[in-house]
């Protein structure tokens, strides 16, 4: 399939893979796609979701600032009351990890670190893997271009699929700007123009 991505298209899905990891995500997810998209978008879509405030920028700031709202860490204390209902010490558990892997082995990097930090991201290594839910907007994408019988799949192709995606947080990202119908029907807009 990634035969048919354009040259803007294909350094969208590197810049996702580079997103997730500035990022700090273990997986390439939806939104990573698109902020892929953001930063690799061609002038016209470029132009289209600057005139909307949709730009990296922006959406990585949101992004950032839902990952570090409260309630978001992977253990809050209602998680800590549930284990310790089945005798589990979340406190017992961290300082364990602590002792074995580091101290920095729970915590959750900043976004704009260099090296990813912990120990999932140790463990990890380079590769990124992509979500179903990712995947599943890669194959929106190669549908779109089918059903507009277009030669190649473009970043355009990419938020077409982004937008048909099953991702609450994409959709959300998107939606803070613009509706999702108008966004699609501008950017169908673009193809036509374009073809």
């Amino acid at each position: 399939m990634f035969e048919r991505f354009s040259k803007d298209a294909r350094a969208a899905v590197i810049a996702a893979q580079d997103q997730a990891r500035g990022l700090n995500s273990p997986v390439i997810d939806v939104e990573h796609i698109l902020l892929g998209v953001l930063a690799s978008a061609d002038h016209p879509l470029a132009i289209l979701l600057e005139q909307h405030g949709l730009t990296l920028d922006a959406a990585t700031s949101a992004l950032s600032a839902g990952i570090d709202q409260p309630g978001s860490e992977p253990f809050g204390e209602e998680d800590a009351e549930a284990l310790r209902s089945i005798g589990i010490d979340l406190d017992a558990v961290r300082r364990s990890l602590a002792e074995t892997f580091g101290e920095d082995a729970v915590e959750r990097p900043t976004a704009d670190s260099d090296e990813p930090r912990g120990f999932l991201a140790r463990l990890r290594g380079n590769h990124i893997p992509f979500t179903p839910g990712a995947k599943k907007t890669l194959e929106l994408a190669l549908r779109e271009a089918i059903a507009r019988k277009d030669d190649r799949i473009a970043t355009e192709h990419l938020l077409l699929g982004i937008l048909r995606a099953p991702s609450a947080v994409a959709r959300g990202l998107v939606e803070a700007h613009i509706p999702i119908g108008d966004l699609r029907a501008k950017v169908l807009d673009l193809l036509d123009r374009a073809a």
